[in-house]
């Protein structure tokens, strides 16, 4: 959340508090697992699973083929520029450890403005982390950038916010062996309110998120 600056986004959910479609543990509950199961399942779990496999392959061919599938799917301008800010951070973050293989530096040297997914899923694969625990660390960090969100801008408790977590967090693994087997011709970002959440956030008066 912090060196990749994730906890200035709330990815539209600013909007559904503003309209009172998020105004309580329920309703903030039922929207994150809303999207955790139709979008994130559906898009972003199968897009990195299959970027980290590039990554593995050494394939510049597919890394930049899923990382422009996945950048089209970023439906608004606050979440395309959401995307590209946060992959320019960690890749920042990645320069300054200094801990990437002079072959993985020059294939990152051929990608322009990537998206968070491809840097991630290059992270977790230089790191030896297996493609199963990215995709849940992937799906939790956002679970839990969303429950942050949620307790700023309700506001709700502490409690409230661990009580989402505990609840959510226990979907995780069965959302990911749904992603990890999905067909590639099923893949799609289809989320209509999120996606009217997030474009309507850019015209939204007042907002504590960038997204």
């Amino acid at each position: 959340m912090l060196p990749v600056g994730a906890y200035s986004y709330s990815q539209g959910l600013e909007w559904a508090i503003e309209t009172a479609v998020v105004k309580d543990v329920r309703s903030a509950s039922t929207w994150i697992e809303d999207v955790l199961s139709v979008y994130y399942a559906n898009f972003e779990l199968p897009v990195l699973l299959r970027l980290y496999q590039a990554w593995q392959h050494q394939n510049l061919e597919a890394i930049q083929y899923w990382d422009a599938f996945y950048q089209a799917g970023r439906d608004s301008r606050e979440a395309l520029a959401e995307t590209q800010q946060m992959a320019y951070s960690l890749l920042r973050l990645q320069d300054e450890l200094a801990t990437w293989p002079a072959p993985i530096c020059a294939l990152t040297k051929q990608l322009k403005q990537p998206a968070f997914p491809t840097i991630f899923s290059l992270t977790a694969y230089d790191w030896a982390i297996s493609q199963q625990h990215t995709l849940h660390a992937y799906a939790w960090s956002f679970l839990e950038n969303q429950v942050s969100a949620i307790m700023k801008a309700v506001p709700l408790g502490q409690v409230a916010g661990q009580r989402i977590l505990s609840e959510l967090g226990q979907i995780i693994p069965t959302l990911i062996t749904e992603a990890m087997q999905l067909p590639e011709d099923e893949i799609h970002n289809f989320c209509p309110a999120l996606s009217i959440a997030g474009c309507r956030h850019e015209t939204q008066y007042s907002r504590l998120f960038r997204s």
